[in-house]
């Protein structure tokens, strides 16, 4: 086999190995598990920001639980001092009624305020309660894709890597020039450097070339055998 045949060998190996990568790399499971990802995200902005909300909310109730608690134990003192005896004047025992009722009074307003609020509560509750059943869902799903893509990455994985090894066994032989030749146009003709010349046209680039092209590269009279190039688009070509 001639250098120029080898060089086919390699470049239908590279072009195996870049479809692999390809492959590994654009998997319909990953662009579904970065939907899955995508849609995550939304669902924990939305949860974080009622879930201040709630806390807002919460921070508000115990605040008035803590003024009801005082109200009430002030209440009580007040209740007990009007009924221990110790206060027998009247304008005295008339302000701590009046004292008693102002309180009560103020703790029926706290206690209205705080009924607000829980109902405010309610409604993000059960919001936060359904956006944690879909994550749930959505975990689940983004975790089966994560297992299937690991999966199918171990075999393509395993596929490259026997790929890779016929490759380097295809490179022994084939002249370290002509090689890096073809590694150059390989990096900038979508991966192709090298070519088969079918009758009179290229199979790189599929351009037909000219008649005087094709006679000169497949009955080359320097004598120098020097390495073909197609005109259209540079590739080595391959008689």
């Amino acid at each position: 086999m001639t250098a120029l045949e080898q060089l086919l060998e390699v470049q239908a190996l590279d072009t195996t190995a870049d479809q692999l990568r390809h492959r590994r790399s654009h998997l319909p499971e990953q662009a579904e598990l970065d939907a899955v990802q995508s849609a995550l995200a939304g669902l924990e902005a939305k949860a974080s920001e009622l879930q201040a909300q709630r806390d807002e909310l919460a921070r508000n109730e115990k605040r008035l639980e803590d003024e009801i608690a005082l109200v009430r134990e002030k209440s009580a003192q007040t209740d007990k001092t009007l009924y221990s005896g110790t206060v027998n004047v009247p304008r005295e025992l008339s302000a701590l009624q009046e004292e008693i009722e102002a309180l009560a009074r103020r703790q029926r307003q706290l206690e209205d305020q705080e009924l607000e609020l829980m109902e405010q509560a309610e409604p993000l509750d059960a919001e936060l309660a359904t956006l944690a059943a879909q994550r749930s869902v959505l975990d689940e799903q983004a975790a089966g894709l994560v297992g299937r893509i690991a999966e199918q990455e171990v075999v393509i994985d395993a596929e490259l890597a026997d790929v890779l090894s016929k490759r380097d066994g295809a490179v022994s032989g084939i002249p370290a020039d002509l090689l890096e030749e073809y590694q150059q146009l390989r990096g900038g003709l979508g991966g192709i450097g090298v070519a088969r010349l079918n009758g009179n046209r290229c199979e790189g680039c599929h351009l037909t070339l000219s008649a005087v092209d094709v006679d000169r590269i497949r009955h080359d009279r320097s004598g120098v055998h020097e390495i073909a190039h197609c005109t259209e688009c540079n590739r080595i070509l391959v008689p």
